[in-house]
């Protein structure tokens, strides 16, 4: 069931321009990730809310490979502006919406939302046992997101790159939020 709604995922996030990878394991998900960065030219990225051991993990990749790394506590009074230098956000993501290959995010402090919406590059990071069918099977997921902070959180929904058709009609990439797209998906292991 599970690798079936990875398949469907993946089909719908490339349809709407983002680019899929399907790994099995935390430490793949590092190299997945390390080896983005590298053939987009990225020299500096940040992250945020990245499930345990992926961390550590995307520590010792980004070092090897000479990429600058941001990492969490981001202190308030440096923000909005400390996120003007990465060129790459990284972040975990609650749960996916298969059919629409959508992306869960969730932020209980600015930061988080910060590192996925102000660089030129979003990776986002799901694993494969969270997806659920359709949109309306998410339900049950936000609820217990909702009970498990119950003040000050937001649930951002990421489909792909940023896009808009304000301009003239024609579909436009990157102007609200990141240029390009990229989707980690981690088949084997539990959240």
């Amino acid at each position: 069931m599970q690798d079936a709604l990875a398949r469907e995922f993946a089909t719908a996030f490339e349809a709407v321009r983002g680019v899929v990878h399907l790994v099995p394991t935390r430490a793949t998900a590092a190299e997945a990730i390390v080896r983005i960065l590298k053939e987009a030219g990225i020299t500096s990225a940040a992250a945020a809310a990245l499930p345990e051991g992926l961390q550590e993990a995307l520590v010792a990749g980004c070092g090897a490979a000479g990429i600058a790394l941001m990492q969490p506590p981001y202190l308030a009074a440096d923000l909005p502006l400390s996120m003007d230098g990465p060129e790459a956000g990284i972040t975990g993501m609650a749960f996916g919406v298969a059919e629409s290959g959508t992306m869960a995010e969730v932020c209980d402090e600015d930061s988080v939302r910060l590192v996925s919406g102000l660089p030129r590059t979003h990776i986002g990071v799901v694993f494969a046992s969270t997806l659920v069918p359709r949109l309306v099977d998410a339900a049950a997921p936000m609820r217990a997101i909702f009970q498990q902070y119950p003040k000050n959180v937001t649930v951002s929904f990421i489909s792909g790159p940023s896009r808009t058709g304000d301009i003239e009609l024609i579909l436009t990439l990157g102007v609200h939020g990141p240029e390009y797209a990229h989707a980690v998906v981690i088949t084997e292991e539990q959240a």
